[in-house]
Order: structure tokens, then sequence, then C-alpha cells
């Protein structure tokens, strides 16, 4: 477990916000991403019978969509234990591998902090 409090700021508000937007959405997962700008971009789980993408895919997916070019972090908020492979290649795609993806649980304290790599 890592202590949230020795998070840098910016790293504590993208888990805050991906933690709201968990919540405000009744979503299994909510993400958040920051872009080499300190733009961020937050979504939830998409669970349509058409369409189904978790939370951090969604999110950079949005980035990619406004025009972002990299990521410097990501935050996703959740039940999980572990990324799946493909939320971290999603990452690594737009942020390169060394990007850090930060995992908390449902009450924002972080559990693990992984490299898209």
């Amino acid at each position: 477990m890592t202590d949230s409090s020795a998070l840098d700021p910016e790293d504590r508000k993208i888990v805050t916000l991906a933690r709201a937007a968990r919540a405000r959405n009744g979503v299994p997962e909510g993400a958040a991403v920051r872009d080499d700008n300190g733009r961020t971009y937050v979504a939830g789980t998409v669970d349509l019978p058409s369409l189904g993408l978790s939370a951090l895919r969604t999110a950079v997916a949005m980035a990619v969509a406004s025009g972002a070019r990299s990521l410097e972090a990501a935050a996703v908020v959740g039940e999980a234990e572990a990324l799946p492979a493909e939320d971290l290649a999603a990452v690594r795609d737009l942020g390169g591998e060394g990007t850090p993806v930060l995992l908390a649980g449902a009450d924002g304290a972080v559990r693990s902090v992984v490299t898209a790599g």
C-alpha cells in the first residue's frame, strides 16, 4: 500500500477525480489521466451491449480525442487488485513505457503504482 498523503498533489488530484467519477456514475471503476499539458480527462466504465471499455481505456480515448499528445500519469479507482494488460497498453500507447498508473481502492487509498511498460 502506498501512503496517499505522500503523493504529489497532481497525482492525488487524479485519484480524487477517478474516485468521484466512480461514485457519481455508479460504475465499477473510475479513472483519470493527466496529459503533458496538465489537462485531466475523467471517465467511468462503459458497459453497453455494443461497446465495453474499462474506465482507464475510456479516459485515454477521451484524451486522444481531445488532442493530447502524451500522458504524464493515470489513476484507476475500483476493486481490482491489478490492471488488465489492455489498460496498461492504452496508457503506454499514449504516454510511453514509464508512465505511472496509480491503482486505488474505493476509499481512494493507493494500493500500488505500476508503469505502463
